[in-house]
């Protein structure tokens, strides 16, 4: 008899994970418009996906075949580091000259001694697969904190795909470190730790320098927040830490250290562009061309500023309190969006630079005009054209056109203002 009651508490004890398992998915399944559609099911939508690129991403590191661009270059570039050359100008790679600030010097002086000096590509791959789960993680973090996006568009921001996970775990580009620590700085910025946000954010800017797009709206948040007086220290924190790590290049070289790693007027290849495939070469290189777009970058990011970003009555400290009407990722996002808009050449890694972004931006402040559907058509369209390799004056335009389309909903959007700011306006 107690053989048989220990028998039926061994049963009772299994049967309960599997009962408390059976009701989830029950509950799930009697809510699947719910999970689909609701923003507050976001960590729960997102957990199953980040399980899923589990799967995926190692499923592509080993059955697609790893494509060499420039991690020979990256090595090549920090083994000249760590065999005493200093001076910027004679650090050289495969491809060509080192560009990149001392950040990315440090980060990958790590990779090149994990990796047994660079040639241990699988190691490499796997550590990259690590981080671009960790890159989903901190965005899914901040799409869980902004609470408005329909849980239903991230599967297109994760498993979708094909070209993301290439960038990441099959070419090895150092564009991905940058996001994900811009990421993690974001996420600081939610959180109100805005100086370790500002570090973060310098370090994202010290291993890319396309991070600096999201400066203009940085500095905004800052101004708004704290005044110019209280800015200034945050911005001294970026500086200071931008000095520290150039350091030892800057005693060795230091207009060789800044010319490089800074240089704002680098020439691109029109054989790589993806955004500019349409126009002839020779006005693709003129410097005329180059102006024109430096103008109308900096006229769209003051109008936003001025006319978009901020409000009568609405303070960056109301929208701290409550996280459905912040500001902070609708600023930063649309200032590097605008960046991107109106860039001289866009490579094919430089898809990351505002792919998990555009899921809030067509759905976080939508026009009215453009449906769920017409959104999910802009998201394929400009997958469609980051994967047409060699682009094509086709694929150039269409990603054109979707941007456009993703500037006029973000002007034209309906104004976010406080719902109790509403009933005032209207009760006066």
């Amino acid at each position: 008899m107690a053989a048989g009651l220990r028998k039926r508490s061994r049963a009772g004890s299994a049967a309960q994970p599997a009962g408390v398992c059976g009701q989830w998915l029950q509950r799930a399944w009697q809510e699947r418009r719910l999970l689909l559609w609701e923003p507050r099911y976001t960590l729960r939508v997102a957990s199953c996906l980040c399980l899923a690129e589990v799967g995926i991403t190692f499923w592509v590191i080993h059955r697609v075949a790893y494509t060499e661009i420039d991690w020979k270059a990256y090595m090549a570039q920090v083994e000249g580091v760590i065999n005493g050359t200093y001076d910027y100008t004679q650090l050289q790679g495969d491809t060509g000259p080192l560009v990149y600030p001392a950040g990315f010097v440090y980060i990958f002086m790590g990779l090149y001694y994990a990796t047994g000096q660079g040639t241990d590509i699988h190691m490499a791959q796997n550590i990259f697969a690590v981080l671009y789960l960790v890159t989903l993680l901190l965005v899914f973090l901040i799409y869980h904190q902004t609470c408005k996006v329909p849980p239903f568009v991230f599967f297109f921001m994760c498993c979708a795909s094909y070209r993301v996970h290439s960038i990441f775990v099959l070419r090895l580009f150092n564009d991905p470190v940058a996001m994900a620590l811009l990421f993690l700085s974001i996420n600081l910025f939610l959180a109100q730790r805005w100086g370790w946000g500002c570090c973060c954010f310098s370090l994202a800017v010290s291993v890319k320098m396309n991070v600096l797009l999201f400066a203009p709206g940085l500095l905004f948040l800052l101004l708004t927040q704290f005044g110019f007086r209280g800015a200034l220290p945050k911005l001294g924190i970026c500086a200071v830490l931008q000095v520290v790590l150039g350091l030892p290049f800057l005693l060795e070289n230091p207009i060789g250290y800044l010319s490089r790693s800074f240089d704002l007027g680098r020439q691109f290849l029109f054989r790589w562009t993806v955004n500019w495939r349409f126009l002839p070469e020779a006005l693709f290189l003129h410097r005329a061309f180059h102006l024109a777009l430096l103008a109308a970058h900096l006229t769209l990011l003051l109008l936003f500023a001025l006319c978009r970003w901020h409000r009568t009555g609405e303070s960056i400290l109301s929208l701290l309190k409550d996280p459905c009407k912040r500001k902070i990722v609708s600023t930063l996002f649309t200032s590097n969006f605008i960046g991107i808009c109106f860039s001289r050449s866009l490579h094919y890694q430089f898809y990351v630079w505002y792919f998990h972004t555009l899921p809030y931006l067509l759905w976080a402040m939508p026009a009215h005009w453009l449906t769920h559907l017409l959104r999910l058509l802009v998201l394929g369209l400009i997958e469609l054209s980051w994967n047409t390799y060699p682009s094509t004056s086709c694929s150039s335009a269409a990603l054109h056109i979707c941007h456009a389309v993703i500037l006029l909903q973000l002007w034209l959007g309906p104004q976010p203002f406080p719902k109790n700011i509403q009933h005032i306006k209207k009760a006066h």
